[in-house]
């Protein structure tokens, strides 16, 4: 590979290399991390040196690589999981039992894994409840709860929780589902996906009727079709839900006989039965890739299947030395010692062989590469099995009947029958949007390049800045071989000019070697038609494909990394901000590299515009009164401090300490949305107060209300119609200020505050820091 980035490097430094418990280094380079790993993995070995030395071996040079959560904990000792994900419990239709898996959920969380839920277990709002003579509130109400918890545990730890939600199309309380992250501050933590059968794709193909029932009782019936475009009609304004095509996930499981899945981890490559677990890994395609640009350009067979062949056993032994924070996970992933194995660098592969991604010739050097690769991870998990035996629940009969084993090649099936396999399931493709920064900026999974070039602004420790271009690996490789002026084949393209359709035709064509499934995004044009769009969604299910996310700007979630020369990859990309925005400013202190990264807060004008809020808690005999503060930077309005006043000296103490604190956060700049996430989502254990026909869950949720409010008529958040309204019923400004309007929407990053928050495989990936989150 060429030299490393240096990205990857800072990547390596802030989230994989291995530091004491104070804080003084333990690894000097990569290599050191990739010790740690290959022999943490050889321990379960009978020749531990051999194995070891394997195992380091495969992941030098990027060759494999690991999920984050093996990089980062393998070898460590730390009281973590090295699993990325589980799906949890069946949740029982009680209370004692809902909440007894919400802290299942919580230990599991606090250890680093992220969890998939399916609530279509919960009776819908409205039945009734004959123990307690009551309605039951449904379950988004629980889902509320889960979205707290997830929160809880994020402000306890380094890293956000993930989440995934998923309901079955035929759930009297699917519409309230579908619509339930209209409102922009809820259910921040969880994916949302709907269980879509067969039967209603063919009600919906037919136009026929299509009942919502619960344990047999028919709540409602209405239009499949009017479901549909409900479903259609949300994604296309607000991202989602998604769509999991829950029958065909059944139908090809190769466990198909011992379990039921109906959930799948956050992004959705691993669909899941209770208490299941996802363990990744990524083949890197690009550093298999020989006389790249050349007209022999090629994928080296025999290395990739040596390179699957060692992975395999790696990921296998993972199962064995990773610890569990429930032991039905440990039990389950014993049981069935499931592994997903994908590839990463996919688009910069093909680029290097001078094919356009989502061409013909790509669909069919995909279908080489990928069947050579779905056959040496299935005869590495063969002969690992006849040398340690097959996983426990291995039915020879019923496993070979199974809709994917059958379609493998004959002599696959052979090593089956007499052997067994030790991985009821062997394939998957992750999001690898960390692990590819780290791995030189390859392209992440089976994604197209998003950009192949663009600016990384760094503040140095005197306040300067520092303009750092990072470059697509493909596309650096060939300047490098080939010369800065040389023009641009046309098979160099990004995600700015492919269709829809390119990305369906390759995941389609992917899921047919892949047994789990497969974490991607489509990303949409913002223009694209409202038919256009529901096409894809038709054509996914049309296709074969498991499942369906899509991805299209809008006012509500924004736009993805900002390309100023989206379709010219000569052009270098700002990816911190549009040419309309001022240029964001990082919120963190970290070290990469030797160099600290620090900002400054803001500097306060003698003067500045503010509005007081009055705010009546119904507990308290004395209103509040919020004056919130803002400063004009590069033309715009933004928050700067804030000062809250009250009679009731009973609060005195922890308004003076949530001010300062608030303010502090203000001062430095970015994006402070988070603020406000961060108050709505507090719940008082003593209750919170019905104010203006809403439920406001405590007097800390109401002071976050407020802020919103604020906020959207300064116009640093988006104007929310409807749910402004309910906001400012309850609330009165004293002294209006002129609102102004967002002059444009980016996605800011949480962590470093650039604009360089991309939307891939389900998750947030920042190209910037590094920063990655599944919701």
């Amino acid at each position: 590979m060429t030299a490393l980035a240096p990205i990857s490097k800072q990547i390596w430094d802030m989230k994989y290399r291995f530091r004491s418990s104070d804080g003084s280094y333990v690894e000097g380079k990569v290599e050191d991390t990739w010790k740690r790993i290959a022999t943490a993995l050889a321990e379960v070995e009978e020749d531990k040196a051999y194995w070891s030395d394997e195992f380091f071996k495969n992941l030098q040079d990027y060759k494999f690589l690991p999920a984050g959560r093996i990089i980062a904990g393998a070898g460590t000792k730390r009281r973590v999981t090295l699993f990325n994900c589980f799906v949890m419990g069946e949740i029982p239709d009680d209370m004692g039992g809902i909440f007894d898996n919400l802290k299942e959920a919580a230990v599991t969380m606090q250890q680093g894994g992220g969890i998939g839920y399916d609530f279509s277990t919960i009776r819908p709002k409205g039945a009734p409840v004959k123990s307690m003579g009551s309605d039951a509130s449904g379950p988004l109400s629980f889902m509320d709860v889960w979205d707290s918890m997830c929160r809880t545990i994020m402000s306890a730890g380094s890293r956000r929780g993930a989440m995934m939600a998923t309901l079955r199309c035929d759930h009297p309380d699917i519409l309230d589902f579908i619509a339930a992250k209209q409102d922009p501050g809820r259910l921040r933590m969880f994916n949302l996906s709907v269980l879509v059968t067969d039967d209603f794709m063919e009600a919906v193909q037919k136009d026929d009727p299509w009942d919502l029932v619960f344990k047999g009782t028919q709540y409602k019936t209405i239009r499949a079709r009017e479901l549909w475009d409900a479903i259609m009609r949300s994604t296309y304004a607000y991202a989602e839900p998604g769509v999991i095509f829950i029958d065909r996930i059944n139908a090809r499981n190769n466990l198909h006989y011992c379990e039921n899945i109906s959930a799948t981890n956050p992004c959705g490559e691993q669909p899941l039965p209770p208490y299941g677990a996802c363990l990744l890994g990524s083949i890197n395609l690009t550093s298999l890739i020989r006389a790249p640009f050349e007209d022999n350009a090629h994928l080296d067979m025999e290395t990739l299947r040596e390179t699957v062949r060692t992975s395999v056993r790696m990921m296998d032994n993972v199962i064995d030395v990773s610890g569990f924070p429930l032991s039905e996970q440990e039990n389950e992933a014993k049981a069935k010692r499931r592994i997903g194995l994908g590839i990463t660098g996919l688009a910069d592969a093909l680029i290097m062989c001078g094919r356009r991604y989502g061409s013909d010739e790509s669909i069919s050097l995909t279908h080489q590469w990928m069947k050579e690769f779905q056959r040496a991870a299935y005869q590495a998990s063969i002969d690992l099995a006849e040398e340690k035996g097959a996983f426990p629940l291995f039915d020879k009969d019923a496993y070979l009947s199974g809709e994917t084993i059958r379609q493998l090649d004959d002599d696959i099936v052979d090593g089956i029958r007499k052997h067994g396999i030790r991985n009821a399931l062997v394939t998957s493709i992750a999001p690898t949007g960390t692990i590819s920064l780290l791995a030189n900026n390859v392209s992440s999974g089976l994604e197209p390049v998003f950009s192949f070039t663009y600016t990384r602004n760094v503040l140095m420790p005197d306040g300067s800045r520092k303009s750092e271009e990072v470059s697509d690996y493909a596309y650096r490789l060939y300047r490098r071989l080939k010369g800065d002026t040389t023009p641009l084949p046309d098979y160099f393209v990004d995600a700015q000019v492919l269709t829809p359709m390119d990305h369906v035709k390759m995941q389609a064509t992917i899921q047919e070697y892949i047994d789990s499934s497969i974490s991607k995004t489509i990303n949409c044009p913002e223009e694209i038609s409202f038919e256009s769009f529901k096409d894809i969604y038709l054509k996914a299910y049309e296709m074969g494909c498991k499942g369906c996310t899509t991805y299209r700007p809008n006012d509500v979630t924004g736009a993805v990394l900002e390309n100023s020369a989206a379709t010219n990859p000569e052009s270098s990309a700002q990816a911190s901000l549009p040419l309309n925005e001022p240029e964001p400013r990082p919120q963190d202190n970290y070290e990469a590299g030797g160099i600290v990264y620090m900002t400054k807060p803001l500097d306060r004008p003698g003067t500045i515009p503010g509005q007081t809020y009055k705010l009546k808690w119904p507990e308290s005999n004395h209103a509040m009164y919020i004056t919130l503060n803002d400063i004009i930077q590069d033309g715009r309005r933004r928050p700067f401090e804030i000062f809250i006043n009250s009679k009731n000296v009973e609060h005195f103490a922890w308004t003076v300490a949530l001010t300062r604190m608030i303010s502090a956060v203000f001062r430095r700049g970015g994006d402070v949305s988070f603020v406000v996430e961060e108050l709505k989502a507090v719940f008082d254990p003593r209750g919170g107060a019905w104010m203006q026909g809403r439920y406001v869950p405590s007097l800390l949720a109401a002071i976050g209300d407020v802020i919103e409010t604020h906020l959207v008529q300064i116009g640093f958040l988006p104007q929310q119609t409807d749910k402004s309204e309910k906001t400012t019923s309850h609330i009165q400004a004293m002294d209006q200020s002129t609102n102004q309007k967002l002059s444009g929407l980016q996605r800011q990053c949480p962590e470093c505050g650039e604009a360089a928050l991309l939307k891939s495989e389900g998750c947030d990936t920042c190209t910037a820091c590094g920063f990655s989150k599944c919701s």
